[in-house]
């Protein structure tokens, strides 16, 4: 992708009102770079700021001077974005073969000329219906090719425009809105306008996105738009234009437009998920399915297993047993499918290689089978109905409509014998994995904005000059990606704030961490209520390095915070009371165990740390109870034989307390604290053979690194063997025979 650091340069000096040094910038840019110079719109940019200068410095009074200074500021950032734009174009393989297509097709290109030209294919289409039925296929067909060529052309010259004037943008706006076009034409404008807006914000293509998403009678074209001016909002250039921030925050005032932003950021989420997703359906769901239907993949196609007579006879359970794995496994991919899961990525991904897919438009086209390159098979497939109920009650997204109905005839051959059979009879009624979903269900905001995102996300992950792209998909060191959009700052302050604690929250569930933080980061003091300091302190205590770079309170600030607003959170206790101890505050953390035991009576996880508080404390006779008592009530609690076992170590019980390292021992997996203990409970008694013997054990879990354990004597530990009498001396003396010994 093309990029020029002194353009970039440039427009952040515009960002700092620095209006003459990015003229400045670009002026010795293109005195460096002839064949790039701008002739035109710059040079007459440069004569209006000098001409502004000019009557500044002769001290004539302009009470329009700082509003016609915003406005040359605009208009540099604007050429800037399409000199960007422009040498994209050119310097790009699949952008410039497009461009070459428009200029190719000799058309008026004008507003009017385009809205004629959409007008007349409506028209035409209706006028059909008064042609005999032996010729209206044919000229059906011809006038379907020639529409989707110029569908393919204008779909072009939209993504590739520039920055538009308002009353362009008008006239378009009225184009997507007005009942005389077809609704596939509209949808496309939006998508059009979309990627374009995406890859170079224009302010205009911007205002039409949200004007479409609010008046738009077609529920398909007003999703479009508002996946569109979501994916398009754009905080770098908000200091240049004010007016995207009162839009933004307009919007965001009506709840239904909060409601579907909120789904829309959990949809989004859902389509990145599409791998994970992929895996669990590859690996734990598709093996029961074909086992429950006796089917085996083979590379001559699908083909059906002989029963087994005799199998059946000695174990009748087990088709039984597949059958029902098969149920569950079909179900459980229904589930995923109304969550949210993109439960068909994986498998239609491979079938985006048909020339069909290198056009730009085809990504982004509604399905609809009078498309040429689809309608023969529409027609004339033996499994006509077959493909007809199919396509027409699954959940596939248009995209993968197209690939199915591509890929039918292949599929079709693949199919065994009987199967193809009840086909060719219009016996066999299909349905699809993951379950029908009624027509009712396909025509909610919900599921028609979730296929464009599919649409979108196959787009963006599958096509050869995905690279090309600005892709709001992707995320970089430097930030997250676009379609994160509740983390812009454009956001911040909004009525739509109130709903990033639920965002947050879906995210956590989907270990999506760092995300997860960025989300409730943009929360104003206005929406930081006690979920909020819940989750970003448990994010901050969970997952440190994840989060680090972005990390501007201690996870226990939050903690405090949140008891601030609810002194008994449960909860928010246990974290400070964790936050204290780790910092070896041992008495107030007791204070705040002590607290919760109030709330918590009987907890055993709390007394628990209660008591281990008193051992670090050296209030061991109080412990001993606690942990005697927890030990008899809990007798398979291994953290309560351990910390047990540690306090009658330093009590010098050490036959009761080598009872219970021989039982932690004689576990299956044995933990590399019990065997430290252990050895230190022998070298307190002075057994030092029996010391040395543990603390080998100990290092053969550390890669033999005596590191470690010079680390734990000498300074973890070392007031703990101090206390128990074991000298400097003595612990040179173990250090060098384990150094030997290793």
């Amino acid at each position: 992708m093309w990029t020029n650091r002194d353009c970039n340069d440039a427009q952040s000096h515009l960002k700092a009102q620095r209006l003459g040094k990015a003229i400045s910038m670009m002026e010795n840019y293109f005195f460096s770079h002839p064949n790039q110079y701008e002739t035109g719109a710059f040079q007459l940019l440069r004569d209006d700021y000098d001409l502004l200068k000019t009557y500044w410095r002769n001290g004539a009074y302009d009470p329009q001077r700082d509003a016609l200074y915003q406005q040359l500021i605009r208009r540099m950032y604007t050429f800037i974005e399409d000199f960007k734009w422009q040498n994209r174009i050119a310097n790009s393989v699949c952008h410039s073969s497009a461009d070459s297509l428009v200029r190719q097709h000799v058309f008026d290109w004008s507003s009017s000329q385009v809205r004629m030209t959409l007008e007349s294919f409506v028209s035409n289409i209706a006028m059909l219906e008064l042609e005999p039925p032996h010729t209206r296929q044919q000229q059906q067909d011809a006038l379907y090719l020639a529409h989707q060529q110029f569908r393919e052309k204008l779909f072009n010259y939209l993504w590739l425009s520039t920055s538009w004037k308002e009353n362009r943008a008008q006239n378009y706006k009225e184009m997507i809105l007005s009942p005389t076009i077809d609704p596939v034409d509209q949808q496309l404008m939006v998508s059009a306008v979309t990627l374009s807006c995406m890859n170079s914000f224009c302010i205009n293509k911007f205002r039409l996105l949200t004007e479409v998403f609010q008046e738009s009678l077609d529920e398909s074209v007003r999703q479009r738009a508002l996946v569109g001016w979501a994916l398009c909002v754009d905080a770098d250039s908000a200091d240049i234009f004010h007016e995207q921030q009162p839009i933004v925050t307009a919007l965001c005032q009506q709840e239904s437009c909060r409601q579907q932003l909120t789904e829309l950021q959990i949809q989004i989420i859902y389509c990145m998920l599409a791998d994970e997703d992929s895996r669990k359906i590859k690996e734990e769901i598709i093996p029961d399915i074909m086992e429950g239907q006796q089917m085996r993949i083979t590379r001559q196609g699908i083909i059906e297993a002989e029963d087994d007579q005799l199998e059946n006879i000695l174990h009748p359970e087990t088709a039984e047993r597949n059958m029902e794995r098969m149920e569950a496994s079909m179900k459980k991919m229904a589930d995923m499918q109304k969550s949210g899961s993109d439960i068909y990525f994986a498998g239609f991904s491979q079938m985006k290689r048909f020339p069909f897919f290198s056009q730009v438009v085809n990504w982004f086209l509604p399905f609809y089978p009078q498309h040429p390159s689809v309608s023969a098979i529409w027609q004339q497939s033996k499994g006509k109905r077959f493909l007809q109920d199919i396509t027409r009650l699954g959940a596939f997204c248009d995209s993968d409509k197209y690939s199915f109905v591509l890929a039918f005839e292949q599929v079709y051959r693949q199919l065994p014998a009987e199967m193809v059979d009840l086909i060719n009879k219009g016996e066999a009624y299909p349905t699809a994995i993951g379950g029908e979903v009624p027509l009712e269900e396909q025509n909610q905001p919900a599921f028609i904005r979730r296929q464009y995102l599919q649409n979108l996300y196959r787009f963006f992950r599958l096509f050869p000059y995905r690279g090309e792209f600005c892709n709001p998909f992707a995320a970089d060191e430097t930030q997250l990606p676009k379609v994160l959009f509740s983390a812009c700052p454009m956001f911040r302050g909004s009525d739509f704030e109130a709903h990033f604690i639920e965002i947050a929250s879906f995210l956590i569930k989907r270990k999506k961490i760092l995300e997860a933080y960025q989300v409730l980061q943009n929360i104003g003091l206005s929406h930081q209520q006690l979920s909020y300091y819940l989750m970003s302190g448990h994010l901050v205590s969970r997952y440190p390095s994840v989060v680090a770079k972005y990390v501007t309170n201690s996870a226990d600030y939050y903690f405090q915070q949140a008891l601030n607003i609810d002194p008994d959170n449960t909860k928010a206790l246990q974290e400070h009371a964790r936050f204290l101890f780790i910092e070896k505050e041992y008495q107030e953390a007791l204070d705040v165990y002590n607290r919760l035991l109030a709330l918590l009576p009987e907890n055993m996880n709390v007394e628990l740390n209660v008591a281990v508080c008193m051992v670090k404390l050296k209030n061991y006779d109080d412990a001993l109870k606690i942990l005697f008592r927890l030990n008899y009530n809990y007798p398979d609690q291994t953290s309560i034989t351990r910390v047990l076992a540690w306090a009658l170590t330093l009590t010098h019980k050490y036959p009761q307390a080598m009872k219970l390292y021989g039982q932690l021992l004689s576990l299956e997996h044995r933990h590399d604290e019990d065997v430290l203990n252990y050895g230190y409970c022998l070298w307190f008694q002075n057994d030092i053979q029996g010391a040395v013997s543990l603390f080998s054990q100990f290092l053969l879990l550390h890669a033999n690194d005596v590191n470690v354990l010079e680390e734990l004597f000498l300074n973890t530990d070392r007031r703990i063997l101090a206390d128990q009498n074991i000298s400097d001396t003595d612990i040179m003396l173990m250090l060098d025979v384990l150094s030997k010994d290793s």
